[in-house]
């Protein structure tokens, strides 16, 4: 290899040229007149003016079902659950649940539980202040206990 043969690793970056000079020449790039051409220029896009003749859709979100009860920060247990950790006749509310660490406090509160009907039930319960699934309730109604809401 010769010294007029070595070649670089990475190409040369070529330079922008500005204005009339160079290979640019008259509009540098930048087509004719116009707002275009000009420095700084931003473009609104098409679509803004489509979206912006739509109605709003005003107070949808909150009055759709205010009334229903919301299971996003709740606590799931199934009856499974409730039959190895509670004797016969015993009563479950949350302040139970809590004192025996099935659930725990999140924020400070209390959160709401909600027994779901998955497993086997043979002992009967007094359960007051949880919300119950249909199944977990005709579950526990077989089994002898009681339900209140």
């Amino acid at each position: 290899m010769q010294l007029h043969e070595l070649k670089p690793k990475t190409k040369r970056a070529t330079k922008k040229v500005v204005g009339r000079g160079g290979k640019r020449g008259k509009t540098s790039g930048r087509g004719t007149k116009g707002q275009k051409a000009r420095a700084g220029h931003r473009i609104r896009p098409a679509i803004r003016d489509v979206i912006k003749k739509f109605p709003r859709l005003r107070g949808t979100g909150a009055s759709v079902n205010r009334f229903k009860t919301e299971f996003k920060n709740s606590v799931i247990l199934n009856i499974s659950l409730l039959n190895t950790k509670f004797n016969t006749g015993e009563s479950i509310n949350p302040k139970i649940l809590l004192d025996k660490g099935l659930i725990h406090k999140s924020g400070g509160m209390v959160p709401a539980v909600k027994i779901l009907a998955h497993g086997v039930l043979d002992k009967k319960f007094e359960i007051s202040g949880c919300t119950v699934s249909v199944a977990a309730k005709v579950a526990i109604e077989k089994a002898g206990g009681t339900v209140k809401i």
